[in-house]
């Protein structure tokens, strides 16, 4: 059996549409019979989104139908929960949130006693338990109803983590930027930077329920990058809507992916004896300077299909201490199980030491080129000879020099072309070349 309602990040839709109040009762109550405990503790937090509170509200009813007690978190980043799960010793933890989509959009992802997020085989289990049967009044309903309460003091708690993990990093007087997306950051961000010393200006902390990730966060890089310069600041730093990713703009206006940050902590992580393993955990979309850079400095990289969930599989089986994705997912496993963009942004600062983010000299990105490519099927690419033979033509034609990628999305009839090459001239050309051929074949 395949998992049909979980994705590569839980469970996410239409809120009210797809993502109903049954379906959130439903899944919190088979979540919470999941974990086997007598009665499971269980934390509840979300983003900033409308149906925020409807799923709560139906999320809590399943975990306490299921006879488990209810923590109330509100509102707090996805990187929040495990590591309150790891300060209360939760049986599990519910996000609400769908992290950098739009507000109509929301999920549910589940976090185990353990920290991390649910397994596949755990998911897929829930979802058989949903198929058995979705009524309470199955066999083994519990003697006793569960409590639902508030967790008071949440945002304080997370605060003080990222307060213990960077205590020795002192930001007095640097002026920063945060662009909050008008989600779960945009409270606790701004915080924590004002108590580690930087003078914080805030653009997308006014939520409304609607206006989460809209123009705004980093996946809206363009609007920090101009009031970055508009104002003079030093740095800026742009969360997505569930603040687990982050980019970064430095004083010029120039936009600091994920990869970029990723190899500014890889080399300050090993100069400072916290790289376990040696090695740094990423995507096949990692730009081909980061492999380059790592190689120079010794540093070993294993590459993973697209999503955080796969890289941070890779660092538990290595052992490794950090990995991500281009997109701003940087997961320090030292601090926290999942990807934190507030601490991703501070783990920046702490390896600059001081240095301006122009400074940075950690890689030299390869220009790149990413074409989506609509099709009619793109199962058929699996098929398609005529492709492949071009790719591995491509691909050995800028061999130790750049690399093509070629792949269908997991999601939509989109076949992806990214090519990445020492020049824009001949990332260009060569991209052309098969975007064209995918389009006569395929298209």
């Amino acid at each position: 059996m395949t998992r049909k309602l979980f994705g590569t990040d839980g469970v996410r839709g239409v809120a009210g549409e797809f993502l109903t109040p049954e379906l959130a009762l439903a899944l919190g109550r088979a979540a919470t019979r999941q974990t086997g405990a007598e009665r499971p503790q269980v934390l509840i937090v979300r983003d900033t989104r409308e149906s925020g509170e409807m799923l709560e509200a139906a999320v809590a009813a399943g975990v306490s139908a299921a006879g488990g007690d209810v923590l109330l978190g509100g509102v707090l980043p996805t990187p929040a929960a495990p590591l309150l799960i790891g300060r209360y010793g939760f049986d599990l933890a519910a996000v609400l949130s769908a992290s950098h989509n739009p507000y109509r959009d929301n999920g549910i992802k589940f976090f185990a006693g353990d920290g991390y997020k649910l397994s596949d085989d755990a998911e897929l289990e829930i979802e058989r338990e949903l198929e058995r049967d979705d009524s309470p009044r199955r066999a083994g309903v519990p003697p006793a109803i569960g409590r639902v309460r508030e967790l008071r003091g949440a945002p304080e708690d997370y605060l003080r983590e990222l307060h213990a993990r960077f205590s020795e990093l002192d930001l007095s007087g640097l002026d920063v930027l945060l662009d909050c997306a008008n989600g779960a950051t945009y409270h606790v961000a701004p915080e924590i930077f004002r108590r580690l010393g930087a003078r914080v200006t805030v653009t997308a902390d006014a939520p409304d329920g609607r206006n989460i990730n809209a123009g705004c966060g980093s996946t809206h890089i363009e609007a920090l990058a101009e009031r970055v310069l508009e104002g003079g600041h030093a740095v800026g730093f742009a969360f997505d809507g569930d603040g687990d990713r982050v980019l970064a703009v430095d004083r010029r206006g120039e936009v600091v992916d994920g990869d970029e940050l990723m190899a500014l902590a890889a080399l300050h992580l090993r100069d400072s004896g916290r790289l376990s393993g040696n090695g740094v955990a990423v995507t096949v979309m990692t730009n081909y300077g980061f492999h380059s850079a790592m190689r120079e400095a010794g540093i070993e990289v294993a590459c993973t299909n697209v999503g955080d969930r796969y890289v941070l599989e890779e660092l538990r089986r290595k052992g490794w201490a950090l990995g991500g994705e281009q997109s701003g997912h940087i997961i320090e496993m030292g601090f926290n199980s999942t990807g934190d963009g507030i601490a991703g942004a501070l783990l920046t600062l702490e390896a600059l030491a001081g240095r301006d983010l122009t400074e940075r000299d950690a890689m030299e990105k390869l220009p790149q080129r990413l074409v989506n490519v609509r099709v009619r099927d793109r199962g058929a690419f699996a098929s398609a000879d005529s492709v492949a033979e071009a790719v591995l033509t491509e691909d050995r034609a800028l061999s130790g020099r750049g690399r093509v990628l070629v792949r269908p999305s997991g999601t939509e009839p989109l076949v992806r072309v990214m090519v990445e090459a020492p020049t824009d001239e001949e990332a260009d050309a060569t991209c052309s070349r098969l975007v064209a051929l995918v389009q006569r074949e395929l298209g």
